[in-house]
Parts: structure tokens; sequence; C-alpha cells
């Protein structure tokens, strides 16, 4: 194997292996808040400077691949597209950080009703942030456009939630700081979600050499394709 393609091999393993700890600290900080569970939301928090210090690795080996190597076509393609992941990467772990505090300042206070809506959303935010990486794995259009299509729907989600809550905080103001909290969750959740779009237009511009930011009626349109 060329030392070019080993070196291309060594970035996706390091991809992988960040991709690897942010999913699980998605999870772990979202379950940290419905479980009440501080060992959860400890692990998030432990594992925030490993991603960190992956992303830095990663950054200088495409950089220096771009430099020494200057690669072409699809070659060139998978090196920015490699830099845009995992700045999305990087940001999703922070965003993780951010549940899990929330998660560990709820811990002692009750748990509210509208919490009932935060496993929905996180469901299907966890969802778009697997099949992200799972279509960059696999080099998969079809299951990036599936991720683009479900960015509405964590978006009506997010809204329906902002306004339980706004509610419930107007008839229970005992219990504002734990619903702003749960605000605060809601709000990442969501922004977990915009960063696996960007992870599924970046897997399309790889695969498919298209540029889909910001042109919401043709992602519409490749959706239903």
């Amino acid at each position: 194997m060329r030392h070019f393609e080993q070196e291309l091999e060594q970035l996706k393993s390091k991809l992988l292996e960040m991709s690897a700890l942010v999913e699980n600290a998605v999870y772990h900080s979202v379950q940290g808040v419905v479980e009440k569970n501080e060992e959860l939301a400890q692990q998030v928090l432990r594992n925030e400077s490993r991603i960190n210090q992956l992303e830095i690795e990663i950054d200088d080996m495409a950089i220096s691949l771009l430099a020494l190597q200057a690669p072409l076509a699809t070659d060139l393609r998978l090196v920015t597209a490699a830099i845009k992941i995992n700045n999305d990467l990087e940001r999703m772990g922070d965003l993780s950080v951010s549940i899990a505090q929330s998660a560990l300042a709820l811990l002692k206070e009750p748990m509210i009703q509208p919490l009932i809506d935060i496993p929905h959303i996180a469901g299907l935010a966890q969802s778009m942030v697997r099949k992200a990486l799972d279509a960059f794995v696999n080099r998969d259009a079809e299951l990036a456009r599936s991720v683009l299509a479900s960015d509405d729907a964590v978006d009506n989600m997010r809204t329906a939630s902002y306004h339980e809550l706004i509610s419930f905080m107007e008839n229970n103001p005992q219990q504002i700081p734990q619903a702003l909290y749960l605000l605060s969750v809601v709000r990442n959740l969501e922004r977990i979600a915009d960063h696996s779009t960007n992870i599924a237009e970046d897997v399309l511009f790889l695969v498919k050499g298209i540029d889909v930011r910001h042109h919401n009626e043709e992602r519409t349109a490749m959706a239903q394709t």
C-alpha cells in the first residue's frame, strides 16, 4: 500500500475512534438526564479531553496530507470532508458535556413532567448521529439523505418542547430552575442534530461531489429520491 493510502487509512481510523467516543457521549449524557445517573454524566466529562486531543490529531494529519501529498479528486474530497466532520464531532462532544452538566445539576431536583418529551427528541437526535456516522463510514449517500430528512422533525419537536416548558414554568414558578436546565438540554440536542446534518451534507459531497448546504428545496428533493 502506498504511503499516502496508509495515511488516509490512519486519518479514517482516527475519525472512527472520535465518532465512537462522541456517539457514546451523546447517549450517556442524555441517559444521565433521564435516569438521574451521576456516573454516566461524569463519564462524559472524563472523556472530553480525549475527544479534544483527537480533534487536534485529526486536523494535524489532514493538513499534513493536504500540504505534502496534494491529493486530487475523491481523495481531496475525503481529506476536506474529514476536516469538516472533525469539527462537527468536536462540537457534538462539547454539547454532550453541556447536557451532562445539566444532568448533574438536576440530580437533586425532583423530576418534572415535561421530561417525557426529552427521550423522544434525544432518540431522534441520536439516530441522526448514528446514521450520519454510518453514512460516512460506508459512503452511503442514501443514508445521508435520510439524515437530512429528519432535521425538520427535530426542529418541530424542539419548538413543541419549548412551548410546553414555558407553559410549565408559568404554572409552576417554584420549578423554574429545573425547567431551564431542561430547556438547555433540548436546545443542545437540536444543535447535535444540526451537526449530524452537517456531516450528512459532507458525506453527500464526498460520495456525489455535490454541495447541498443551504439549499432547502434541493435537499428536500434529494431526500425524496
